[in-house]
């Protein structure tokens, strides 16, 4: 019992000092909107990380359906591929599939580079040079909008120079509570310092599939902590009498997956000839010797049972996720998909029952939410679903933010849903 009581403490340390004085926000100085700006609505846009489309519903999150039959909901959201956390979150704030803007996974080897990228190294996610397109944050700090982000996937690094003006490094440890009162107290500020564009991330719904699965009576009470979050968040922004419009989406949804007879790495890979970047769900080989390629390949779709393989060539062209696609050369010359519910897992421990990253079209458990309401959005609307990059154009639309750059969203959201 010794260690809890030690975490509780040091956790009950830590929110004492965050309430007392906000010491981790970062603040880029000398910014302010332009006049033009201060007349903008505002946007908070919210992620509850895994939260697939039939939680609200299935665990009846009273004031999440409330909220959606105020404005839109759609029938879901389907990710991008992979289905993974890091590649769908900046897929949704650039309107990019991940292949475009180069964060093709939550880890993965560059081979120009010579390195790899992974979550879990903070040097490379607040390295601005791994991240491609142009967020919807630094969109609008380009047209002198203000913009503030407590977490998302990209807001920590300088992406082509530009950070929010208010931000935080990622901590799981501030309190809901404490960034609701962040959240009303950038919305107090005087018109010139105030943010319009405010993202949320919120990772306790994944983190409960992940670990207990999606049916899990762990997973309901994760879903319904969050429905009450949004209540309290919803009523303190009605504070401050602002026109704010929130857009209430996920990064993927929740499969409870095969954890008794995983995949191997197969024999047929010789990993004195490959790099092998790999998942539970995809498996992404990089070669060192072109020429071993083709071998290595026919010897896998020979040998292949219960996943797929693919070389960069031959990817389903509705994936985006192929040769033509891969902008920054990052993707595997073979790649290998589980079949659902089957994963790869290279340990001896046994793998959490929930996970994700297959492909949308296939596995319906991948799909995401999306909901939004506001003074900027229809009322009662009901729309079929659709790809995560549309979500992009809709928000710029709503801040009157321009961009001439190409995106891989329409604009066919826009005119259903505002």
């Amino acid at each position: 019992m010794k260690p809890f009581i030690t975490l509780i403490c040091c956790l009950f340390v830590q929110v004492q000092a965050f309430a007392q004085a906000d010491t981790l926000q970062r603040v880029i100085t000398g910014r302010y909107n332009s006049a033009s700006q201060q007349e903008k609505p505002y946007v908070i846009l919210i992620s509850a990380d895994g939260f697939r489309y039939d939680y609200a519903d299935k665990y009846q999150a009273k004031k999440l359906i409330a909220l959606r039959e105020q404005g839109v909901q759609a029938e879901s959201m389907l990710p991008a591929f992979p289905s993974k956390t890091f590649p769908n979150h900046y897929s949704i704030v650039t309107g990019l599939y991940p292949a475009s803007h180069g964060l093709i996974n939550n880890y993965f080897y560059d081979p120009k580079r010579q390195e790899y990228y992974t979550v879990r190294d903070r040097s490379k996610v607040e390295d601005g040079s791994w991240y491609g397109g142009t967020p919807l944050w630094v969109l609008a700090e380009q047209q002198q909008m203000l913009s503030a982000s407590f977490f998302w996937v990209g807001s920590e690094a300088p992406i082509q120079g530009v950070l929010p003006t208010y931000h935080y490094q990622y901590s799981e440890v501030i309190p809901v509570e404490s960034r609701i009162k962040t959240v009303v107290d950038w919305l107090n500020l005087p018109e010139e310092r105030r943010p319009h564009l405010i993202t949320i991330y919120l990772p306790a719904v994944d983190h409960a599939g992940h670990r207990y699965g999606p049916e899990a009576p762990e997973t309901r009470q994760a879903v319904l902590e969050l429905d009450e979050q949004i209540r309290q968040l919803t009523e303190a922004v009605a504070t401050t009498g602002l026109p704010v419009n929130y857009v209430f989406l996920s990064d993927h949804g929740m499969l409870h997956i095969d954890t008794e007879n995983t995949l191997s790495l197969p024999a047929a890979i010789d990993t004195s000839k490959f790099i092998v970047s790999s998942g539970d769900v995809m498996v992404e080989l990089h070669a060192k010797d072109k020429s071993a390629i083709r071998s290595t390949y026919k010897q896998l779709k020979k040998d292949a049972e219960d996943y797929k393989v693919y070389r960069k060539r031959n990817m389903p062209r509705y994936l985006h996720y192929g040769r033509k696609d891969d902008k920054y050369c990052r993707i595997g010359d073979i790649l290998l998909l589980a079949d659902a519910p089957k994963v790869f897992h290279f340990s001896a421990r046994k793998p959490s029952p929930g996970t994700h990253g297959y492909d949308a079209t296939e596995v319906k458990e991948m799909h995401a939410t999306f909901y939004a309401w506001g003074p900027a959005f229809r009322k009662g609307r009901k729309i079929p679903s659709f790809e995560s990059v549309d979500v992009y154009p809709v928000i710029a639309e709503i801040l009157g933010l321009r961009y001439g750059h190409k995106i891989d969203g329409s604009r066919k959201l826009v005119k259903e849903v505002l």
